[in-house]
């Protein structure tokens, strides 16, 4: 009885818990305006003006338009307009593929939808107010699929976010062992650490470690400063404060959740399954124009600093101190199906899925073919600017998606 009852509070926890990868206005100090909540996004008006106030993109060559049409098979997007909700922590891809012109490329226009939290962007995405959510981590759109809601996970953001786990300073870390008995501030539908510990021989996760939860990675952190807890997840957006305490000899910063649970899957891409049965030439535009900006992105990460601290309203600093992490921060257009079928098997397991996850196949939820046809759709109209590249994610999508 005590386990179900810790475990319908756990769940009804996360309805209001920070994004994975996400903190709150006064969390993400970096920031150059306030923000009133976690989730929000770049308003639409916000995206028009900015919209307004750059140059257009250069007028394709005829050799480029050539590719373009090569790259789309012909096939025009079903949707001109993608309505999206990607927090306030943006989506670096998207930001590249907007600078650079290359959603236009495919004729994509995205219009900024904001939400409140996870659990709004989600509602959003359920009630057909927004196409496609891609920030609201792994654990959000598998319970909402649990609880009957018809989505399709088809590609993919973050897959680790650069999430830090800090102690006080000098604290003994030896693994996920560590957790073990102790008080930890990590909300256990975090499923890597609750996986992690299941890896270690525990069937019941929830009663080998004391799992505290708190809705503010600032208070989190406070808790591990007084020593109320032994450890503390924090965000992403906390990087660069808890480095600077880590330097000053504050805290330590002791792991990260991916060192705990390697592409654990931190942001998937999805909509609603009909919507993605009904616009497929629009899906794969969408993903053509975000493995060209996956590209450009991973041989050009100083100036994607640049360009989404600009975009997301944050000081470069801010957002260097994770994005230029490349032990701990990788994002990719794959969809990452193995792992989210791990993370599903998980929440499952752990009481973080409705009833109805029994009589649900995930697999019916996870569309790998448009981005497998993407891909190769993108490789052979872009493979010749950046072969390797194309040739890893071919390679990635093997080992991660069949």
């Amino acid at each position: 009885m005590k386990k179900r009852i810790f475990t319908v509070l756990l769940a009804a926890a996360m309805t209001v818990s920070l994004a994975a990868c996400a903190g709150t206005a006064e969390n993400n100090a970096g920031k150059k305006t306030e923000e009133t909540s976690a989730g929000q996004s770049v308003s639409k008006e916000a995206a028009e003006s900015e919209a307004a106030s750059k140059e257009t993109p250069g007028e394709n060559t005829p050799e480029q338009a050539a590719s373009d049409e090569k790259a789309s098979g012909g096939n025009a997007p079903e949707q001109s307009v993608v309505k999206w909700n990607c927090g306030t922590s943006g989506n670096v891809l998207l930001t590249i593929a907007e600078e650079k012109g290359y959603l236009k490329d495919e004729g994509i226009t995205i219009e900024y939808v904001e939400a409140n939290a996870n659990a709004d962007a989600m509602t959003l995405l359920a009630t057909g107010k927004v196409d496609v959510v891609s920030n609201a981590g792994t654990s959000n759109p598998l319970q909402q699929i649990a609880s009957g809601v018809d989505l399709t996970i088809f590609g993919g953001h973050m897959v680790e976010g650069c999430m830090p786990v800090v102690a006080k300073a000098g604290a003994e870390w030896n693994g996920i062992e560590s957790f073990i008995g102790k008080k930890v501030a990590v909300n256990p539908s975090y499923f890597a650490f609750t996986g992690a510990v299941m890896d270690l021989g525990y069937d019941n996760p929830l009663e080998a470690v004391d799992w505290e939860i708190y809705s503010d990675y600032n208070d989190a952190l406070a808790a591990v400063i007084r020593g109320d807890v032994e450890y503390a997840l924090m965000g992403t957006g906390q990087n660069l404060a808890v480095q600077e305490m880590a330097k000053n000899g504050e805290i330590d910063i002791v792991s990260y959740q991916s060192e705990i649970m390697e592409n654990y899957s931190c942001c998937r891409m999805e909509g609603q399954t009909q919507w993605v049965k009904d616009n497929p030439n629009t899906v794969k535009a969408v993903i053509r124009a975000l493995l060209r900006a996956q590209s450009y992105y991973e041989s050009n990460k100083e100036e994607a600093v640049k360009l989404h601290a600009a975009k997301i309203k944050a000081t470069e600093e801010y957002v260097a101190a994770y994005m230029l992490d490349d032990e701990h921060y990788f994002v990719s257009v794959d969809p990452l199906k193995n792992s989210v079928k791990r993370a599903w098997d998980i929440l499952d397991k752990t009481g973080f899925l409705d009833e109805k996850a029994k009589e649900i196949n995930i697999d019916d939820h996870i569309n790998t073919k448009l981005y497998e046809e993407a891909l190769g759709e993108a490789a052979e109209a872009y493979g010749g600017e950046a072969p390797e590249f194309y040739q890893n994610m071919k390679t990635f999508f093997e080992e991660n998606d069949k």
